[in-house]
């Protein structure tokens, strides 16, 4: 079910998509409901079915910005038990560290969830299938990925809102990197960058779409993402399953302009939507939560002023 089983077709043939933002100001607070209310809200079907979580955890993480907190990550796996899920998975392969059990440790993964023993599966060391890739953007044609993502029912795409030297911006498509498995590709799987990190990006979503997303922007980063940038409190979490939709709500929440992010622009044309117009958007408005990110120089392009509007 995690290959896609979403037609590729242009934005005008797609359904209007619908995204939620929640103001949450802090990590402490009732997660759980938050995201217990926004999945009912979707009519996401989740009894009997096997979920995949995949957040985004990329190294020891002292100031808490760089990888989806464990509150987050906790609360989405309570709620979809208590949906009825047959089984929830976590699921992650750090593309900067091998030792992924010392990036759980460092995190207290363990102290937030419980025993991880059946229910954390490293993407890095997993079995593989061979899969073709459904569209052709770089010059990939096909990966091994990992089994775990692609037995499961339903796979939730769950990033930290952050900058990216490379893309612009790391929300939920990007975070696929992940399942990318170290094993068959090595660290930091630089076949990806390699064959054109922006088009792979594309190849990995239209294969591998998720089928939900939230995404973490409590404490976010801005500046010099993935690794080296700056936190910046943005008090949401973005909910949807629209990956590209909810991408691009969670760059304007950024301050910035999605249809400049190329990659996201490019998934707009056979995924999603960007365009504003074809959102419906609930919870809190953009408006409302908007913040300005630093970005590196070679992307001001993307700062949402710069638009004439």
């Amino acid at each position: 079910m995690a290959i896609s089983q979403h037609p590729l077709m242009p934005p005008s043939n797609r359904p209007i998509s619908r995204v939620a933002i929640r103001r949450v100001e802090d990590y402490s607070g009732d997660l759980c409901g938050i995201v217990e209310e926004t999945l009912r809200e979707f009519h996401l079907c989740v009894a009997g079915k096997s979920v995949l979580l995949k957040p985004n955890l990329v190294l020891g993480d002292p100031q808490g910005v760089m990888n989806t907190h464990p509150a987050v990550i906790r609360a989405a796996r309570d709620t979809f038990l208590r949906l009825g899920a047959s089984r929830v998975w976590i699921g992650e392969g750090p593309a900067h560290e091998r030792d992924t059990e010392a990036i759980l440790d460092e995190i207290r993964l363990r102290d937030w969830l419980g025993p991880l023993e059946g229910s954390f599966v490293d993407l890095n060391l997993d079995d593989v299938r061979k899969v073709a890739l459904r569209t052709r953007a770089s010059k990939l044609r096909s990966l091994f990925l990992p089994a775990a993502v692609l037995d499961a029912d339903l796979v939730v795409s769950m990033p930290k809102m952050k900058t990216h030297h490379l893309a612009g911006v790391t929300l939920s498509l990007k975070n696929l990197f992940g399942i990318v498995p170290g094993s068959c590709y090595g660290w930091p799987k630089n076949v990806l960058h390699w064959a054109g990190i922006e088009n792979s990006i594309l190849d990995l979503a239209t294969t591998i779409r998720p089928d939900f997303a939230i995404v973490d922007g409590v404490v976010a980063m801005e500046g010099n993402g993935p690794i080296q940038g700056s936190p910046k409190h943005s008090g949401v979490l973005i909910f949807g399953d629209d990956p590209v939709a909810v991408d691009a709500t969670a760059t304007r929440v950024m301050g910035l302009v999605p249809e400049r992010v190329s990659y996201l622009r490019k998934a707009g044309y056979v995924l999603g939507h960007v365009q504003l117009a074809k959102i419906e958007q609930i919870g809190e408005s953009i408006s409302a939560v908007r913040s300005s990110f630093m970005v590196l120089e070679q992307f001001r392009e993307l700062i949402e002023q710069q638009d004439n509007q």
